[in-house]
């Protein structure tokens, strides 16, 4: 999988589409699905502002919750999401697996059946006309956030055929609960970890991960139609350092479980994959960037 997906990007950064003016797109919602994923990122950024007008200053211990949620959140994603599922570059204890899916899930991340296949989407078609979240051809306020609410793309089944299995599919019937437990678990502690366990930590890990999707695709000079991912250094900041904005190395190398590649290029999710393998909770490991 993980190799047809490369030489696709490829031959997309090729066959690049020379002074194509950049598609006009909806800013609005146009179906169900886009009005209540607007819907419940307006309801999230709403209650934030409220939430650091009133607690500008969260304290110690509820930073460190905040924090630690969307450390758990990010490895889910970056680890499982992305490194296991999508380009089976490590194979996870199923424990492990469904623990990684559940914090992923609570940092607002959406259910694995449908993550996967709209990233291996994107490999496929980087920066062509059919990315659905292209800054080239959308703008880079489209491709950080308005595409969450636009109406799904026809994406073939092949990107999604090995994702038919209960345990990915049991996820889009938990997304109501695990959503909500997100926004308001913090209220068994106190309002003020309301706001930050909940509302404040999920726009805070939805900005850091929208980062990879906009300002980690504008390398300059790339033409509508080339891979104009980039590695971007200061994205690792909100990313907590689990390595997803060295973005350019993972689109040369997409079946690495390793994006990091040397001591400057900090990958704390490549860390933590050798530490579930060293205690066997993970194995086939793709070490090799040419794997």
């Amino acid at each position: 999988m993980s190799r047809s997906l490369s030489s696709s990007v490829n031959k997309g950064a090729v066959e690049h589409q020379d002074e194509a003016p950049p598609l006009k797109s909806p800013m609005w919602p146009t179906e169900t699905k886009g009005f209540l994923a607007l819907g419940w990122l307006l309801t999230i950024h709403v209650t934030a502002v409220v939430g650091l007008l009133m607690y500008p200053l969260p304290g110690w211990q509820l930073l460190l919750g905040a924090m630690t949620l969307a450390l758990l959140g990010g490895a889910g994603a970056t680890i499982c999401y992305h490194r296991a599922l999508a380009h089976r570059s490590v194979r996870l204890n199923p424990a492990v697996q469904t623990i990684l899916i559940f914090f992923a899930m609570l940092t607002g991340v959406t259910p694995p059946g449908a993550w996967i296949p709209n990233h291996r989407f994107h490999h496929a078609n980087a920066d062509t006309r059919d990315d659905p979240s292209s800054p080239i051809w959308h703008g880079l306020w489209f491709s950080h956030l308005a595409w969450y609410w636009q109406a799904d793309g026809i994406i073939e089944s092949k990107y999604r055929s090995d994702l038919q299995t209960f345990s990915i599919k049991i996820w889009e019937r938990l997304l109501v609960p695990i959503f909500l437990l997100a926004y308001f678990g913090g209220t068994l502690i106190s309002l003020r970890a309301f706001f930050w366990l909940g509302a404040i930590r999920l726009v805070f890990t939805l900005h850091a991960n929208s980062f990879v999707n906009s300002v980690c695709h504008t390398q300059p000079g790339s033409l509508p139609g080339q891979d104009s991912s980039r590695n971007v250094w200061w994205v690792g900041f909100p990313l907590l350092f689990l390595g997803e904005n060295w973005h350019r190395n993972h689109h040369r190398f997409p079946s690495s479980a390793r994006i990091g590649l040397n001591w400057r290029q900090p990958d704390i999710g490549y860390v933590l994959i050798l530490v579930l393998e060293k205690v066997g909770l993970a194995k086939d490991v793709r070490r090799s960037v040419r794997d």
